[in-house]
């Protein structure tokens, strides 16, 4: 039996993401073309989908569904927002981006700006980077002790733990390109005029620390991977690709949900013979 998406791209329990190919595509489209083709397909389905979910919550639903996504510098994040989230209706999003905490935010507990952020019944919440900034960046730069950073993959276990129990189902995302073709990606921005606005000379200092994010990433997955809170490891060198297969992980996981329109709390019969009869005046 062939392999779901979400099985395909689950991280596996020891990670090692030197194994994993950035431009591989083990599963569906073999090409652009064919992918914009099933990009059509998948956006009918996620678009129906949210819409029951939205509309599930209308009638006191619960649920929702929060999307995470982390990676290096042009992995890709916001070209996910934009073609994969921008498939279904924007009312039904909730989109957040984690940039360098504020003053305000440092003083507090390193969940506390996330849990402000987490989306409300209903709807789809992407995370532009995410609470794991605070085991990946934290710990390559050394902002806090390592005794307090080794100390979150429990905390962060147990806060995916509350969203499910509460009805957040998360789908985590490794945004996995190479130092190659990140390389290509900052030089195109400085080639480019209008793209030179999202160049930052950091990028370059944390390319520099390459190994040790890697180190890191590979932690966050192999402590932080559950199946209420499951990580995927995306190839992102094909962005095509990528959109694909986060577009293909989302309607997987809805399609499980199987969220449902609720009955109306009114006689249908009663209210069309009211309209039937404003019609004949």
């Amino acid at each position: 039996m062939a392999k779901s998406v979400r099985e395909t791209f689950r991280v596996a329990p020891e990670p090692d993401l030197a194994a994993v190919d950035p431009r591989g595509r083990p599963v569906g489209p073999r090409d652009r073309t064919a992918a914009a083709d099933d990009m059509v397909d998948l956006g009918t389905r996620l678009d129906a989908l949210q819409e029951a979910l939205y509309a599930e919550a209308v009638g006191g639903g619960r649920r929702a569904v929060l999307l995470v996504l982390q990676g290096m510098d042009t992995s890709g994040k916001g070209g996910v927002i934009r073609h994969v989230g921008g498939l279904v209706n924007p009312q039904g999003l909730h989109i957040s981006t984690f940039k360098k905490p504020t003053p305000e935010e440092r003083a507090q507990h390193f969940l506390w700006r996330v849990r402000k952020r987490l989306p409300e019944p209903g709807r789809i919440g992407i995370f532009d980077r995410s609470h794991y900034e605070d085991v990946l960046v934290a710990r390559v730069d050394a902002l806090v002790p390592e005794d307090v950073w080794r100390g979150r993959y429990d905390e962060i276990n147990a806060f995916e733990t509350e969203l499910a129990g509460q009805g957040v189902t998360l789908v985590k995302c490794m945004l996995h390109v190479s130092p190659q073709e990140q390389a290509e990606r900052l030089m195109a921005r400085l080639d480019d005029p209008n793209k030179r606005w999202k160049y930052n000379p950091g990028d370059l200092d944390a390319r520099a620390k390459w190994p040790a994010y890697m180190a890191a990433y590979a932690d966050a997955l192999r402590f932080c991977d559950s199946d209420v809170a499951p990580w995927y490891v995306v190839p992102a060198d094909r962005k095509w690709y990528r959109n694909w297969v986060i577009a293909a992980l989302l309607a997987e996981t809805l399609a499980d949900l199987d969220p449902r329109f609720p009955p109306p709390d009114f006689s249908v019969e009663v209210e069309r013979a009211r309209l039937q009869a404003e019609l004949q005046v």
